[in-house]
């Protein structure tokens, strides 16, 4: 029930008398059974959602002293089972699912098909083990049914906060819940918690006022120099982002990325970030200051951007910046989306003058085939090899990818540096350019600029 209708009850109910209100919910019920029909899924014959809702949110007004949950039910490969085994055996999942569910029928329970392969069940309940039990049970049941594919249902569930919570919001609650499992082997069931709220809440915080910093210029250009470690020279920097947010302070990248990857939102920032690194070094050049590359990241999302391969070269005109002195830097989740026209579109740009930079190399399973396809002027060897050479294991692998970038003749980089031991090895190995802790944190502009002048 909406938040509008929640408050027309209440209006009603302080208007009316305890009696005149018993009788305008009896009346309410009366219209609700009159058009039943209308009131159920033809398939399954449970509840459709509109009627769901009405009488979940009756539920919880009627009965005040009971708690109340909300199970939300999907399936994460129901349309490879549609397209693999027929439509038919399809719906004959979701009858045998809609049947299943009718087992857990009983006073204040109410049963949902919402659309297509989602489900809800609304159901009091005094410990949270009993909605446990319903989910393993209803899981057991519905793995009876005869097909040759797995399938997988996941469940949400969210507990109503109080009587006069809306059940739509409950809805939205469990889905979310269900959506942070879904598809997930070692998972079957999820609460909605306080984590998920706070979670919630930010990723509306971010969709709210991302707009507002690119206006205002709150999304910071920071860079992490990348240095010799045989001299300490800086040799380059590799752009990153920041959000200055007025009143929460320095927001991180993994806080919003991850929401801005989701809405594409991320595109803009990462132009933001793009055009604040060609004005840095243009306004360097112009002023006849020392420069190194400053390396830029190339989001997943731009495989469908048609424009970014001609923004990046008409900003290079524009700040009359060397393609050379910005390269790209690129992880193998920017070619799984649609890799021929990934690779299409980076020709282009190192055609012009832009180099290659493979980051986070291997994280992934692809990336030797990323690195036989692609011409690639720089390997960022991921932080997790450095991590382990504590290992005689690690040491050994770390040492072998090594060798092998060097017998290809590619500029070699390796990530996370933090101690003097990690130093000495890649030294030892042959590599002699880190990024990392132990030489220097991502920095603002002003304090690059001065490293640069020293």
């Amino acid at each position: 029930m909406e938040e509008k209708e929640k408050n027309a009850i209440r209006l009603i109910r302080q208007e009316m008398s305890e009696k005149d209100f018993e009788l305008y919910i009896y009346s309410l019920k009366k219209l609700a059974e009159n058009n039943i029909d209308k009131n159920m899924s033809f398939m399954t014959e449970l509840y459709n959602l509109r009627a769901f809702q009405f009488k979940a949110a009756e539920e919880m007004l009627e009965n005040p002293e009971l708690k109340f949950a909300m199970i939300v039910i999907d399936f994460a490969n129901f349309s490879t089972i549609n397209e693999f085994c027929g439509r038919t055996v399809g719906d004959d999942l979701l009858k045998h699912t809609a049947d299943s569910m009718r087992t857990f029928q009983k006073e204040h329970v109410l049963l949902s098909h919402f659309r297509a392969d989602t489900f809800g069940i609304f159901t009091p309940f005094e410990d949270k083990s009993e909605l446990i039990d319903i989910v393993v049970k209803l899981d057991e049941m519905i793995s009876e049914f005869k097909i040759p594919y797995k399938v997988l249902p996941a469940f949400g569930i969210c507990i109503a906060d109080s009587p006069t919570m809306a059940v739509s919001i409950m809805r939205d609650y469990a889905t979310m819940a269900l959506e942070s499992i879904k598809g997930k082997f070692y998972a079957k069931y999820a609460f909605f918690d306080d984590e998920m709220r706070s979670q919630m809440l930010l990723n509306k915080m971010i969709e709210n006022d991302i707009v507002d910093a690119l206006e205002n210029g709150h999304i910071l250009l920071y860079i992490q120099p990348k240095v010799n470690m045989q001299t300490g020279a800086i040799e380059g920097g590799e752009a990153l982002v920041r959000w200055h947010h007025p009143e929460r302070g320095i927001v991180m990248p993994n806080s919003f990325i991850p929401v801005l990857e989701r809405n594409g939102l991320v595109i803009d920032v990462d132009i933001c970030i793009w055009r604040q690194v060609f004005g840095f070094l243009g306004k360097r050049l112009s002023e006849g200051k020392r420069v190194v590359p400053i390396s830029i990241n190339i989001s997943r999302q731009h495989v469908f951007d048609s424009t970014f391969k001609d923004r990046l070269i008409d900003m290079s005109k524009e700040y009359n910046v060397p393609p050379e002195l910005v390269p790209l830097e690129l992880t193998e989740s920017g070619f799984l989306e649609n890799q021929g026209l990934m690779y299409e579109r980076m020709h282009h740009l190192k055609e012009y003058g832009f180099k290659l930079s493979m980051d986070d190399f291997g994280s992934g399973y692809s990336n030797i085939t990323m690195l036989k396809n692609e011409a690639m002027d720089e390997i960022k060897i991921d932080k997790g090899f450095v991590d382990d050479i504590a290992t005689p294991k690690g040491r050994s692998i770390l040492k072998h990818i090594i060798e092998m970038l060097r017998d290809l003749d590619l500029n070699i980089i390796v990530e996370g540096v933090e101690e003097a031991q990690q130093r000495d090895f890649l030294l030892g190995c042959g590599c002699t350019k880190a990024q990392g802790y132990y030489y220097y944190k991502p920095m603002t502009t002003a304090d690059f600029e001065t490293l640069l002048d020293k």
